[in-house]
Order: structure tokens, then sequence, then C-alpha cells
């Protein structure tokens, strides 16, 4: 029996321990700036082979299995928390960067690789692919720890974003394995197929993911009034219906990701009173997974031979930071008209997590010739993401104005919003007398409509216009409808035509 206890306890002291120390240690690195999930992915390392826990580990087919259902489980949690009323501002660029931003990441990061590995195209298209997309669970991670609270546009498009693009990073990839692996003369027909693959992807993500979480939206509603089951329960019945969900809809071959996210969508907002009370459980069975996935991704990657390619590397890495995704980002979102301060904090911060290390299993596990290059360079992409960029969003929100300060901070809400403020049917005619403004054009507008009128998209909380030398800000929303407009005051404005957004 002691040999069978043995085999029992020590594991498992060794991985309680482990993940116990990381979670201390991880609200501390929090605290100082540092991504929460950094820590679970040096400990990871640091239990590894090359570590002190000298863990020789490369079951990649484990790894790739515990990602895929990790992932699955960040991206249900993302999709239940996330309204409806967060489209509003934020559906239609993050479309955009969940699909062209990731082909035009994807491509200009290729390049760097050509460059800088020596990699033929194929391959350096493939590591573009990988880490081409940001991370559901970096940027759900540190917006919720980050403590900073981000314009409804900013944070929506972010957020978003995150949840969509895995389907097209997964298509990417497959697509460029098959052309790496294939001679040259079938690389078209693998072309066609891989398009065939995404409509089918999409299709059937968004089908089973809108309608299975319509169905259980009003079955969950049913039971819930008939049997009235805890939180913990409901946390139970929505977990394992959304990997159902996820399962399902991959065995078929649409995308899982996708669907597990609309689902999580579709039932947060048709069952919220019945999904609230699973909410705090979820959010727990988010954090375990994030947990066992960067542990276990750290255990996986052997950092003597990551260290030998450390400096082409990191090459990799400022270009798809300061090359590829601001050109994505600029691109895509050049047609909604969004101020540049926040097209250079959405640049900024386009996170790489565990995504880019699970799509670098892809390769290893299909036989590509190289493939450990793959993923090695991805560890180091996202070594660099999580400590720069994630290390200074907090700093890079304030640099660039799209920081709200805290509602119950008076003087930081003076400094963003000025030291008076109006109700939004005030007449904004009224206003422009009073104060010795420009006239507007139409006399009969309430300042709230005549914002709305001027602005290039919905306003949110924190949008700004110029008019004369005052600056008018949104300083309270309701229901999307705007209620309070902060005034500030000045010398220094000049007139702006029909009042361009700042």
């Amino acid at each position: 029996m002691v040999p069978l206890l043995d085999f029992l306890a020590l594991p498992l002291l060794t991985a309680a321990a482990l993940l116990l120390l990381s979670l201390v240690a991880g609200l501390f690195s929090a605290r100082l700036g540092f991504s929460f999930l950094l820590v679970f992915l040096v400990a990871g390392m640091l239990l590894g082979e090359d570590g002190p826990g000298g863990v020789p580990f490369e079951d990649f087919r484990l790894a790739f299995w515990v990602g895929n259902v990790a992932l699955a489980v960040i991206l249900l949690d993302g999709g239940l928390r996330t309204r409806y009323t967060t489209f509003r501002t934020g559906l239609r660029p993050s479309l955009a960067l969940a699909t062209l931003g990731v082909v035009i990441s994807a491509a200009l990061t290729g390049v760097g690789a050509w460059l800088l590995l020596g990699l033929d195209w194929p391959r350096a298209l493939l590591l573009g692919a990988i880490v081409g997309s940001t991370d559901a669970a970096a940027v759900f991670s540190l917006l919720q720890t980050s403590g900073v609270r981000l314009r409804e546009r900013v944070a929506s498009t972010l957020e978003i974003e995150s949840g969509l693009n895995d389907p097209m990073a997964v298509f990417l990839t497959l697509a460029l394995i098959g052309v790496a692996t294939l001679p040259g003369a079938a690389a078209p027909d693998v072309g066609w197929a891989a398009l065939q693959a995404l409509g089918q992807q999409f299709g059937w993500g968004l089908a089973l993911g809108g309608g299975l979480g319509w169905a259980l939206a009003d079955a969950l509603r049913l039971l819930a009034r008939l049997t009235r089951p805890g939180s913990g329960v409901r946390a139970l019945l929505v977990l394992s219906a959304g990997l159902a969900v996820f399962a399902l809809t991959t065995w078929i071959g649409g995308s899982g990701f996708l669907a597990v996210y609309v689902f999580g969508l579709v039932l947060g907002n048709r069952a919220r009173g019945s999904v609230t009370p699973a909410l705090q459980a979820m959010d727990g069975y988010a954090w375990m997974a994030q947990a066992s996935m960067f542990l276990l991704l750290g255990l996986l990657v052997t950092p003597t031979e990551a260290l030998r390619m450390l400096l082409p590397a990191l090459g990799v890495a400022a270009v798809l930071m300061l090359v590829a995704r601001p050109v994505a980002v600029w691109v895509c979102l050049w047609p909604f008209r969004f101020p540049a301060r926040e097209v250079t904090f959405i640049a900024w911060v386009g996170l790489r997590g565990a995504v880019p290390i699970v799509l670098a299993v892809f390769p290893v596990m299909a036989g590509v010739e190289g493939a450990k290059t793959f993923f090695h360079v991805a560890f180091v992409v996202v070594l660099a993401s999580l400590l720069l960029q994630g290390s200074t969003l907090p700093w890079a929100a304030r640099k660039t104005g799209v920081a709200l300060p805290d509602r119950d901070d008076a003087a930081a809400a003076r400094r963003v919003y000025g030291d008076f403020e109006v109700p939004a049917d005030t007449p904004m005619a009224a206003l422009c007398r009073f104060y010795g403004w420009p006239p507007v054009a139409d006399e009969q507008l309430s300042v709230g409509a005549w914002f709305v009128r001027s602005s290039r998209h919905p306003p949110v909380e924190g949008d700004q216009l110029r008019w004369g030398p005052a600056e008018l800000s949104v300083r309270r929303l309701q229901d999307g409808a705007i209620v309070r407009i902060g005034i500030r005051l000045d010398d220094t404005g000049e007139a702006e035509g029909d009042g361009g957004a700042t």
C-alpha cells in the first residue's frame, strides 16, 4: 500500500504546492504590473528538465488536449460576461481585426521570420500565422486585473477581437501546414480546400454556438424555476454544456472556439438571471484552466533550446509588436474613424498568450520539418509580449488617454471632463451664446444631440469634441444615450467647423 500511496501523494503534493506558490506569486506580480499568467509559465519552466525540478516532459499530445480544453473554458467564461450592448461599439472593428487583421499581422510577421530565421516562405508564413492572433486568456486576464477602466469602445474592441480571432488563426495555421508539407504543385488545391474549410468552420461555429446557446438558455431558465439549483451546480451545467458544444462543433469540422464563445454570449444574455449566480464559480474554472495551461506549456518548453535562437526570436517579436500589429490595426480601424489615441493603444496591447504556443504544437504533431523552431520562437514571442505589453498596459492607457477615472475620484474626473457639466438636453445654441462659442448650424439641437451628430462613431463615456475654446466630453451614458456632458473652457481652442473629435 505504501508505494501506491506514494504514487498518489507525491505527485499531488508537488502539483498542489506548485499551484499554490504560483498563485501567491501571481498576486504579488499583478500588484507590480506583471501579467498574472507569466508566473505560471515561469513556474512550469522551473519544474521542467532545465529547471530545479528536472522533470522531463515532451507529451505534445497532452499539451495540445489540455490547451484546447482550457481555451474553450476561457472563451466560454468571456462570452458569458459579454453584454450585447458591447457590440454597439465593438463588433464591426473587432470583426475586421479578427479576420483581415490576423491575415495582415501573420503576413508581415512571416516576412520578418523569413529575413531573421532564414525559413522558406511557407514555413515563414506558418510561423507568422502561429503568432498572428491576440490571446483571449491574456486579454481577459489583464483587463480584469489591471485596475484600469478603459473607454467602452476600446475595451469592447479588444475583448471581442480576442474572442473571435482564434478561428482565423487556426485556419491559417492548418492551411499553411498543408502548404508546407505538400509539393508546390498541390498548393493551389490546398488553398482552395482551406477556403472551403474556413467557410465550414465559421458556418458551423456560428450556427451551433448560437442555436445551442438559444436552446439551453430556455432550458436553464425552466430548470432554475423547477429545481432551483445552487450556484455551483449551475456553473457545472454551463461548463459541461459549453465543452459539449466545443467538442461537437470541432468533431463535425466547425470552429469549436467560435462556437463556445458564441454559445456563452447567447446564453449569458438570454438567461442572465439564471447565469449570474454561476459566474463566480465560472471565474474559478477559468483561472484553473489558465493556470493549468500555462504551467503545462512552461513544462513543455526547453529553455536552453529557446536561448539558442533568442536573438532572432526577439527580432520576430519586435516585428510583430512594432510593425505587423500596428499596421494591421491602423488598416482595419481606419474605416471606423477611431481617434488616433485609441488606435495607438489597441495596436500596443495586442497581447500574445497561450494561443500561439498551442498553435505551435500543430506543426509538431503534423511532422513539419523544423517544427520545434516554431514552438520555441512562439514561446519567446509570448514571453516578450507578456513582459513588455502586459506590464505597460496601465501606463499605456493613461499615456494615450483611453483610461477613464474611477467613478468616486472627483479630482480625476475634473481633469478628464472639465470643471462643469450640463444635462444632455441643454440647447447647444444657448450654450454657444452664453459662453461666446461659434454658433451651430442647427439651433434646435440639444448639446447631446449635437455631440452625437458631430461624432464619427457611436459615443462612449470619455469621448471628446472641441468647439471653439471649449472641450466637450461625454460624462455619463445611460442605455447608450448621453445623459451628462462635461465642459472644459480654455483660451487656446480654435473652432473646428463641425466639431471634429480629438
